[in-house]
């Protein structure tokens, strides 16, 4: 008997940016179980396809059209993607269906949405995400939003996936109240080398635009935000010895952050900071990973980043902030950092012999290969949604 999954919260497939977004390609992509049916609500004015349904990787794709609200547009898709799912589950009559949430943002639309599910015997899960009410570009009335819709979503889900073990003991401890049920299944990657070489066009064009070296510069991926921890990084690289670049891939606009930077760094006077704005050329993106010298994580906020894994998998150093979130993810296989030390880590970087930097290597694509590769996930999510909420 086919088991419906309905997954909200992705902008959509198919995509091959955002973490969401690549967890559902991924997630459709590579289906083992022919017992299981995926239906993927997509943001029309973002979808490829405008058609109102289409086929994607074996899955259903429903298209739901979203007026421009301003911030509270993703709420409104969250919440007009869930009528179309009710919609569907009564016109079909289908029963035990999964409707599976990606983040907390429809909080005090849940309850609603769940009596009618329930009239269905379906089951409602979750991924909370991270820390989304700690995110310093949000508003503090906006954060006690996303904190008051985090709380009811917790008490309303059946089951709570997080992609986070420091997620998963945040919800537990914080909303015992509600006695969350919860299980762990982490985000994915994979150790696939890029299919680009040194000779490639689109590799010595990037390389030779920015006057960046192979292997002679530390590598930033992630969103241009405060919690990114930017100006902490940026500073303490400006004080070290080091000779290479630091090369800043993000979506940089000069707002009013890129210029509080500026005033609080200067770093426009060190010709060793580069931003280079954004790289979609995925296998780009991978190779530019790969030879770069290290790797440096300063997010905060949040669970298992993807941009993480794929650092992990793909550089053969990595200099990580000393928080939870990133110890559980990396292990032995990183050298870790505090806001007040990277100068220190840095400077020491430089000093590892070839065969140590080789075993930082070698040990984080282990980790990537023993507990992140996409095939562990999508078995892990497909035990999880065939065992209903049982598990």
């Amino acid at each position: 008997m086919t088991k419906n999954i309905f997954i909200i919260g992705a902008k959509g497939i198919p995509a091959n940016y955002g973490g969401f977004e690549s967890f559902v390609e991924q997630l459709t992509a590579r289906k083992e179980s022919q017992d299981i049916h995926y239906y993927v609500a997509c943001r029309r004015d973002l979808s490829e396809n405008k058609a109102d349904t289409y086929e994607y990787n074996d899955a259903t794709c429903f298209n739901i059209d979203v007026p421009n609200v301003g911030p509270a547009k993703a709420i409104l898709y969250d919440v007009n993607a869930f009528k179309w799912t009710m919609k569907y589950i009564k016109k079909n009559n289908i029963q035990n269906a999964i409707v599976y949430v990606l983040a907390c943002r429809m909080g005090p639309f849940i309850k609603h949405f769940k009596k009618q599910l329930q009239q269905y015997n379906g089951t409602l899960f979750v991924n909370p995400d991270g820390h989304e009410w700690l995110r310093a570009k949000w508003s503090m009335p906006v954060r006690k939003y996303w904190k008051y819709s985090e709380r009811l979503m917790v008490k309303h889900a059946d089951l709570l996936i997080c992609d986070s073990q420091n997620i998963e003991k945040y919800i537990q401890n914080d909303y015992k109240q509600y006695a969350p049920k919860t299980t762990y299944i982490a985000y994915g990657s994979d150790i696939v080398k890029s299919t680009l070489s040194t000779t490639d066009q689109v590799v010595t064009d990037w390389y030779k635009k920015y006057n960046i070296r192979l292997n002679e510069y530390y590598l930033i991926v992630g969103r241009f935000v405060p919690e990114n921890n930017y100006e902490t990084m940026i500073r303490e690289f400006m004080s070290s010895n080091t000779d290479k670049d630091l090369v800043i891939i993000s979506n940089v606009e000069k707002n009013k952050f890129y210029s509080e930077l500026q005033t609080k760094t200067h770093f426009e006077s060190d010709s060793r900071i580069k931003f280079v704005g954004t790289v979609y050329d995925t296998e780009l993106l991978k190779y530019i990973r790969e030879n770069a010298f290290a790797y440096i994580h300063g997010h905060e906020v949040g669970g298992t980043n993807p941009s993480l894994l794929e650092a992990l998998a793909a550089t053969k150093l990595n200099l990580l902030l000393n928080v939870g979130f990133n110890q559980e993810v990396g292990k032995d296989g990183a050298m870790y950092w505090d806001k007040d030390n990277l100068t220190e880590i840095i400077n020491n970087s430089e000093k590892l012999s070839t065969d140590e930097i080789k075993k930082f290597d070698g040990l984080s694509s282990q980790r990537i290969s023993d507990a992140f590769s996409w095939r562990k996930i999508v078995w892990d999510y497909e035990n999880v949604f065939l065992a209903g909420s049982t598990k």
